[in-house]
């Protein structure tokens, strides 16, 4: 099976923005700027939500290197495995790219069975949970679960909606990225 990978975006702002690229006092303008818009689903993130999510970035980064990944930003760019529609809510004018995953080396993508957040840090006994995989893992973990986005399509049976995909590489992104 070929696979592709997902990246959803505001139509009006690009591809591939990305508030882990900014400093620190850059990040947390604009997410205020979000959540006081109030019209996306990303205005109702926390007021620590750029410090929660550097962390995990960095635990997801650490864990994937453990694996073998060979990540060349400190940071990801995100997208995910097969198409989620609800991920189109998220935006005022949503866009979206979809690319084959073999455009990307192994060593530059890392997999979390549902969105970095709630795999992270949610409290319950699924094994998916705190974990990074790699290409060869997430496809065990699929032969073994399935799509969350094919039998969670409403988000009613847990937090996992999607596989997120943590691109390490940007320059693998170079011709998407405006």
């Amino acid at each position: 099976m070929t696979y592709k990978l997902y990246h959803y975006f505001d139509r009006e702002l690009g591809p591939f923005r990305n508030l882990s690229k900014l400093t620190s006092e850059e990040s947390e303008e604009v997410s205020n700027q979000i959540r006081l818009s109030g019209t996306t689903f990303a205005s109702r993130r926390s007021e620590d939500y750029m410090r929660v999510r550097r962390e995990l970035e960095a635990m997801a980064r650490e864990r994937f290197i453990a694996k073998g990944g060979k990540p060349r930003n400190s940071f990801p760019h995100y997208m995910t495995l097969g198409p989620c529609d609800w991920l189109k809510s998220w935006y005022v004018n949503p866009d979206v790219i979809e690319i084959p995953w073999d455009n990307f080396m192994d060593d530059s993508v890392s997999f979390t069975y549902g969105d970095l957040f709630p795999t992270m840090r949610y409290h319950d006994d699924k094994p998916y949970r705190k974990q990074v995989y790699t290409k060869l893992e997430i496809m065990e973990l699929i032969a073994k679960y399935g799509f969350p986005q094919d039998w969670n399509k409403d988000g009613d049976k847990g937090p996992e909606r999607y596989i997120e995909v943590q691109v390490w590489d940007e320059n693998e992104l170079g011709r998407y990225m405006k």
